[in-house]
């Protein structure tokens, strides 16, 4: 089954939500920002996982870079 993982990056904490593709919701969590965190939230998902989308008006340059060194 493919999924899909949006992030909505603020400055303290973030709204990770993972969907089907049908877009019915899988995870919707509230996170701080923190990168094995969020990474260990991404974990199950991983192996389905087509794609994520980060929205962010700044400091988005951790989360993107700190997502694409893990795959």
């Amino acid at each position: 089954m493919s999924l899909y993982a949006a992030i909505d990056l603020h400055s303290s904490n973030s709204v990770l939500a993972v969907m089907d593709g049908d877009g019915k919701p899988v995870l919707r969590c509230r996170r701080p920002n923190d990168l094995p965190r969020l990474l260990s939230d991404l974990a199950p998902y991983r192996d389905e996982l087509v794609g994520v989308a980060v929205e962010s008006t700044y400091n988005w340059y951790w989360l993107v870079d700190g997502l694409m060194d893990h795959g």
